[in-house]
C-alpha cells in the first residue's frame, strides 16, 4: 500500500497530477483543493487512497496535498452510496473548513449546492458523519475546527479536559463558539464553554 508519493510534479491539471519520483511518473486523480495547493510547486508530496472501482475492478489513486483532505475524502466515501467521483466533487467545491462546517452545523443546503448531490445524500452525509467529527474518528485533531489551530481554542479545549470535562462534549462545545466568535480569547470560550458543558 502506498501512503504518500514525494518528487517533481511533472504535469498537473485540475483533475489530475504525475509526480515524477526517481524516473517513474506516478498519475493520481486530485481535487481542485489539491490542484491550488500544488500549483505553483516543483517539488511535491502527496498522501495516496487507492479506490477500487465496484463495476470494473479498476484500481484509481486519489491524491492529496494533505492528510486532513485524503482523511475527509475516507470518511466521505465511508457514507453509504458515496462513492470516490462524488468525493472528490465535494472537495473540489467545499475546502475541508467548509465541508467540516457544514455537516457540523447540519447544512444540508450548503451540501445540497455540489453538483450531484440531492437532499437525502446531503442528510445521510450529516447523519453519518457528524458523530465522528466531533469525536475526531479518523480526523487529525489539530484541524478539528475551522481555528483549531489557533493556540486560544486548543488552551481552552486542554483546560476544559484538565477540569474534568469529556473530549467529545468539549469539542462540540468549543465548536459552536467559534462558530459565533471565531476571535474568542481562551477566557472568553472556556466561559462560554462551561454554561454549554
Amino acid at each position: 500500500m502506498i501512503d504518500y508519493i514525494s518528487g517533481k510534479l511533472a504535469t498537473l491539471t485540475p483533475t489530475m497530477a504525475v509526480i515524477d519520483n526517481q524516473g517513474i511518473g506516478y498519475g493520481v486523480e486530485i481535487s481542485l483543493q489539491t490542484f491550488e495547493a500544488l500549483r505553483d510547486k516543483a517539488s511535491v508530496t502527496v498522501y495516496i487512497q487507492r479506490q477500487v472501482n465496484p463495476r470494473d475492478g479498476a484500481e484509481v489513486d486519489y491524491g492529496f496535498a494533505t492528510q486532513d483532505e485524503r482523511d475527509l475524502f475516507r470518511q466521505i466515501t465511508s457514507v453509504s452510496g458515496m462513492g470516490a467521483a462524488s468525493a472528490r466533487m465535494i472537495l473540489s467545491s467545499l475546502s475541508a473548513d467548509e465541508l467540516r462546517n457544514a455537516i457540523l452545523s447540519e447544512d444540508v443546503n450548503r451540501l445540497k449546492a455540489v453538483k450531484g448531490i440531492g437532499l437525502k445524500t446531503a442528510q445521510r452525509m450529516v447523519l453519518e458523519l457528524k458523530d465522528k467529527l466531533v469525536k475526531g474518528d479518523g480526523a487529525n485533531p489539530d484541524v478539528l475546527f475551522q481555528t483549531d489551530r489557533n493556540a486560544a481554542a486548543e488552551e481552552a479545549t486542554t483546560a476544559l479536559q484538565l477540569l474534568g470535562f469529556a473530549k467529545p462534549n468539549i469539542n462540540k462545545a468549543v465548536q459552536a463558539i467559534l462558530k459565533e466568535n471565531p476571535s474568542a480569547s481562551v477566557e472568553a470560550i472556556i466561559k462560554a464553554a462551561l454554561q454549554r458543558l
